[in-house]
């Protein structure tokens, strides 16, 4: 039986279909320099521009970049190495899109596997690159620090390999970011909405080309980035989305683009006028320069999914400029990508770019798409209220929140990898359910306010080694808060096999999935009122963050963890914690724990 706008479907019926089987501180590096990693300690340290190529390992030495530059690690596939990193401030970091095989302890998501890094203290990230190749990036990962905690890691191919495409005469980075006004204290504010459950959460005063606004914005239009270029010659650009609470339309005027790449992998090529990049996504992307010598605008603006009683946004259009090289007038400003660009609100030129997306899918870079799936999920992404006791919040007597099948996750005191490692109880339950409570039009027009109410849990989801999975998120119109949702996941990439709008249908739309092809990604947009469907095989023991990279939905709890467990062998089992993790203490949250001693063996 299918789910259509006009009918709805037995949650048992739908069981039975799961239930078949079938800054920052980088040490810097001469540009384009490679070096060995025995002489890596020994590199100088030049500019803001921050690269090298290794074998093994860098530090990460301090976090700050006053001058909101891009910041750019560039390492060899197969890299591995130790990161130290000493805060001034609790935080915790991200290498976003990094698997780190059997080795969750360097993941970094607050209260997931690990707890806040002390001031005054260090905590050595271990980075692992193993299947990685092409542009992925880190952040910080609590609360909103990301906004401006964050930079580009670039990962070559191995020594002796190339590029599965036309080497580029050149290339640049293009970090795409969120500005806000000086003054406005981001964590403050947000823990303030957060506490009365307000739709008013903090927005960006604007977006940013590598730190600037460009030329439409007078404080910014003395210093647009600048990238120059010769005629005839081909770019890669390395486009990094770290934007925080939007999607972004992209394109360059008068410019065809080629996209080869995404999150890490290859991609068929496809060419195209503009991208739709999700917050959090990572693109590659070739540039021919065969235009009139001149100036070009590439331009990035919102692309709005949102219902707009929730959140205002920024009509900023931020701007750089490529810039051909030569001897010719610049009496007439640059081009605009006006015929381009899409408008804020275009879903179609959304779903007509990501429904191109192809893995590469050749001998050298293969696909792996599991056929035979032992483990179904549908989940549910929804805005949803929950009761304010007082009646102080926004909504009276409740509040906004977010919950993916229901359940608006809350983040407790000690990490979920500490408790599951040491076995302590009380942390977490591993209930976290396969389907949601009560199906429904979940698109539908007035839907009414009772199946908004969502309960509160630290729920997980436990995978057994080398389970293969397919879940199709589904987005809902509950509060009519039906939008785009961005899901990462931590630890794997995965396949999107399906994707389409309205309700799911378990029985047709299977029919349609692509298991030849399919893109590989690790962060992938659930559409407004649509689904996606995605599959990947849980051979990655650990435990593993799941949630939407909007970050408002994800503080207000759409989000969950699943938990993989060892294999039979030393090879496939998660690796023991490190001689130290930050302690559980002093957290925001509710005390379950003093400060212990995490770091004792243990004998599971």
């Amino acid at each position: 039986m299918g789910l259509s706008a006009s009918s709805s479907l037995a949650l048992d019926d739908f069981r039975k279909w799961g239930e078949s089987s079938g800054g920052v501180g980088f040490r810097k590096l001469n540009k384009n320099r490679r070096v060995a990693a025995e002489s890596l300690t020994e590199a100088l340290v030049p500019s803001t521009q921050k690269k090298a190529a290794l074998n093994r390992l860098i530090k990460i030495e301090k976090l700050r970049d006053e001058e909101l530059q891009p910041q750019i690690l560039e390492l060899l596939k197969g890299f591995n190495e130790p990161q130290k990193k000493k805060e001034e401030k609790k935080k915790e970091e991200t290498r976003h899109g990094v698997k780190q095989p059997r080795n969750p302890w360097s993941d970094g998501p607050e209260y997931i596997t690990q707890c806040a890094i002390p001031p005054g203290t260090n905590f050595t990230y271990e980075v692992n690159l193993t299947e990685e190749e092409g542009t992925i990036w880190w952040h910080a990962h609590n609360e909103w620090t990301r906004s401006t905690v964050h930079g580009a890691i670039v990962v070559l191919p191995r020594e002796g390999s190339s590029f599965p495409f036309p080497t580029a005469d050149g290339e640049h980075v293009i970090v795409l970011g969120s500005w806000y006004n000086e003054g406005t204290s981001l964590n403050k504010a947000l823990e303030m909405e957060m506490s009365i459950g307000s739709p008013n959460i903090p927005r960006a005063t604007g977006y940013l080309i590598n730190g600037q606004y460009g030329d439409f914005v007078p404080c910014s239009n003395e210093t647009t980035p600048h990238f120059f270029v010769d005629y005839g010659k081909t770019y890669l650009l390395r486009i990094v989305s770290a934007v925080v609470g939007t999607e972004m339309f992209f394109s360059i005027a008068d410019h065809n683009m080629t996209v080869v790449g995404m999150d890490g992998a290859y991609t068929k090529p496809i060419v195209v006028s503009y991208l739709m990049i999700e917050p959090g996504q990572t693109m590659d992307i070739l540039v021919t320069t065969n235009q009139s010598p001149g100036r070009y605008y590439m331009a990035a603006q919102r692309f709005a999914t949102e219902y707009l009683a929730f959140t205002k946004f920024s009509h900023v259009v931020a701007t750089a400029i490529i810039q051909y090289k030569g001897n010719y007038s610049l009496t007439s400003p640059p081009s605009f990508p006006i015929d381009t660009l899409p408008f804020y609100h275009d879903y179609s030129a959304a779903a007509s770019f990501t429904h191109q997306l192809r893995s590469l899918a050749t001998e050298e870079y293969p696909v792996d798409v599991p056929y035979n799936v032992t483990t179904r999920m549908f989940i549910t992404a929804s805005l949803n209220s929950l009761p304010c006791p007082d009646d102080s919040c926004y909504m009276g007597d409740s509040k906004l929140a977010a919950s993916l099948n229901n359940i608006s996750w809350k983040d407790p005191s000690v990490d979920v990898l500490q408790a599951y490692y040491r076995n302590i109880s009380g942390v977490y339950t591993a209930d976290f359910p396969d389907f949601p409570p009560e199906m429904f039009n979940f698109t539908g027009d007035d839907l009414p306010s009772s199946l908004a109410e969502a309960s509160v849990g630290t729920a997980v989801k436990v995978l057994n080694y080398n389970e293969t999975v397919e879940i199709v998120f589904q987005g809902t119109n509950l509060l009519e808060g039906s939008e785009y949702h961005p899901m990462h996941m931590h630890g794997y990439s995965f396949y999107i096999v399906g994707l389409g709008s309205g309700n799911f249908n378990n029985e047709t739309d299977p029919l349609a999935y692509n298991l030849v092809d399919p893109p590989k990604v690790n962060t992938f947009g659930v559409p407004r009122s649509g689904w996606v469907a995605i599959r990947f095989r849980a051979d990655n023991p650990g435990v593993w963050f799941w949630h939407c990279h909007i970050d408002r939905h994800m503080s207000w709890g759409m989000d969950y963890v699943f938990i993989v467990k060892n294999g039979d062998t030393e090879e496939t089992s998660m690796r023991p914690p490190p001689p130290y993790m930050p302690p559980c203490v002093a957290s925001k949250k509710d005390k379950l724990f003093g400060e212990q001693d995490w770091n004792l063996k243990s004998d599971i």
